[in-house]
């Protein structure tokens, strides 16, 4: 005798016959067949449907002539309800060419009843259970392809190459998806430099997750950067963008924060507008301090917001590290609930004060990683360092 746990290995079949003599010969081919598997019997497609959704089998063994159907609507409803079950269809001896139309609108094998030996039986089910898990391993390969494509056309827009022509500025980046995450957020940022040697940068969060909020980053990333270059800044351009983002969205609870900038050609003057984003990490040497100047709301709240512009001197040579939230709403490990934020951000900054911006990005993310608990990753993070370069 089998083991209980051996026979809950063993495949689930549901049989759909009607005829309870054809059930019983289908039974003694099964048990002559070699192939063990645990069978259930049902006599309509009413019943097949409850039970696909009980039992979740493994193989469907259907006969198209059941009292309750229609032509091909028993065969329609099993295909519909059995989700990840091979289904083979039973046909008469007359019926032959049922079969193979049944295959081709989707089953994974016919058999004719009357010419069915018990190893056929038992080969055919195994074959069909097989075909279905290649079926469906081609099916989710193709849209992985496609989610690749598909980020690739977003990454494309929410992570720009920045346009910088005579400016002496190092540019570094970041981008992070969350974790479960099967396509880009809709963090996104930007850098341009305009036509009086000006240096902007924009970095922006809009609050969910998905291909709808990546596709409005997009979109409001693009606006910026053509805004920005046909000379529009400071709280006009948030006004503009605001406006976009009320006819883009895709609900009305979206909102976006975001911080745009002006790094002037002094090079020492920065110009800013907060729009209910974090604060910016400010280097100076081989020091490094938490900037949080004032801010306002977020873009696309139902309040009217004035964004106020600040101005904060810069140190020579000075560095700018801007930031989404995803790199510090981030949880530590351990019992109470401690978040690390953005004064824990700046601890583990100074630790690479010394670094350039490609190094100062690695060795800070690494350090996020290895401080936070393992599931912290939940959001999106964009990250943009800015750094003029030494002068001679």
């Amino acid at each position: 005798m089998p083991h209980a746990s051996d026979e809950s290995r063993q495949p689930l079949v549901l049989l759909v016959e009607d005829d309870p003599q054809d059930a019983l010969i289908v039974e003694e081919l099964l048990a002559d067949s070699g192939f063990a598997v645990r069978l259930e019997w049902v006599r309509s497609v009413d019943a097949a449907r409850r039970a696909l959704h009980r039992l979740r089998p493994q193989c469907v063994l259907l006969d198209l002539g059941l009292p309750d159907a229609y032509e091909f609507s028993a065969l329609s409803t099993v295909l519909e309800e059995a989700g990840d079950a091979a289904v083979v269809v039973l046909t008469g001896l007359a019926e032959e060419q049922a079969g193979l139309a049944a295959v081709t609108a989707g089953a994974q094998d016919y058999l004719v009843k009357g010419r069915v030996e018990p190893e056929w039986l038992g080969r055919s089910l195994r074959y069909a259970m097989q075909r279905k898990q290649a079926e469906q391993a081609a099916v989710a390969l193709h849209a992985e392809r496609m989610r690749a494509k598909e980020n690739a056309r977003l990454e494309r827009g929410l992570l720009p190459t920045p346009l910088l022509q005579n400016m002496p500025i190092e540019v570094a980046t970041r981008y992070r998806a969350s974790r479960g995450s099967a396509t880009l957020g809709g963090d996104f940022f930007d850098v341009v430099e305009s036509d009086d040697k000006a240096v902007h940068a924009v970095i922006g969060d809009v609050c969910g997750h998905g291909p709808d909020e990546a596709a409005l980053g997009v979109c409001l990333r693009i606006a910026w950067r053509a805004l920005v270059l046909s000379g529009v800044t400071g709280a006009a351009l948030l006004r503009r963008l605001e406006r976009i983002l009320e006819a883009e969205r895709p609900g009305g609870e979206i909102f976006v924060t975001m911080t745009t900038l002006v790094l002037e050609p002094d090079q020492r003057t920065l110009r800013l507008w907060r729009a209910g984003h974090p604060g910016m990490l400010l280097h100076d040497g081989d020091q490094v301090t938490l900037a949080d100047p004032g801010q306002s709301l977020a873009l696309g709240l139902p309040v009217e917001a004035d964004w106020h512009q600040d101005v904060l001197e810069l140190p020579e040579d000075a560095g700018i590290t801007l930031y989404t939230d995803g790199l510090f709403e981030r949880r530590l490990p351990g019992e109470p609930p401690r978040w690390l934020g953005e004064e824990g951000l700046l601890d583990l900054a100074r630790r690479h004060a010394h670094l350039d911006g490609e190094g100062f990005l690695d060795a800070l993310l690494a350090d996020v990683e290895s401080v936070t608990a393992p599931e912290a990753a939940a959001d999106d993070l964009a990250v943009v360092h800015l750094r003029w370069k030494a002068r001679s």
